[in-house]
């Protein structure tokens, strides 16, 4: 299978999703917020709360797993993207988000892992260059892994998925 079949944009819930591991876009305590991370801290309950208060938080860039709890998803990666400033540095530590959490899931075994739109809510990351690191970074590590099998891309509005399937087709999506 061509690289690029194994990544695919979706507008969707991504807390709706029965797969391995769903990417919350979490901020550094990773106690929850706004935007995916509440919903996520929401639909998955207290369980999640408190194995979170145990990780200690997460720096920006880094990725760590949970359980899901009461979400069909098997496990939470949680990743801290950046806030965005415009400096040349934001790019790359976006790009870890993806690269690590990418990296967890590899180490599982995942067949499936589903990613928000991070950093392009309150952290104002713009949507076209976001969408462009993350479809790169999937690709370049889906290149050279067996897993994950398949990268979604769950995007809540009509706009951030016309983004990511533009790029998606751009690249050679069939």
């Amino acid at each position: 299978m061509n690289t690029v079949d194994r990544m695919q944009a979706v507008r969707a819930d991504i807390t709706e999703f029965e797969i391995d591991a769903v990417v919350n876009a979490a901020n550094r305590s990773l106690l929850g917020g706004g935007g995916v991370d509440g919903a996520i801290h929401r639909k998955a309950g207290p369980g999640l709360l408190e194995e979170c208060r145990a990780l200690t938080g997460c720096e920006t860039g880094e990725a760590k797993i949970t359980g899901a709890y009461l979400l069909p998803a098997r496990f939470v990666i949680h990743t801290v993207g950046p806030i965005y400033s415009g400096k040349p540095d934001d790019a790359h530590k976006l790009e870890n988000c993806y690269r690590n959490s990418l990296q967890l899931a590899a180490d599982g075994r995942f067949n499936q892992i589903a990613f928000p739109a991070i950093s392009c809510g309150i952290y104002g990351y713009p949507i076209q260059e976001a969408a462009s690191i993350a479809v790169d970074a999937a690709f370049s590590f889906l290149d050279k892994h067996e897993f994950p099998s398949s990268v979604l891309f769950a995007l809540f509005s009509q706009d951030h998925h016309d983004i990511y399937l533009q790029k998606l087709k751009r690249m050679g999506l069939r």
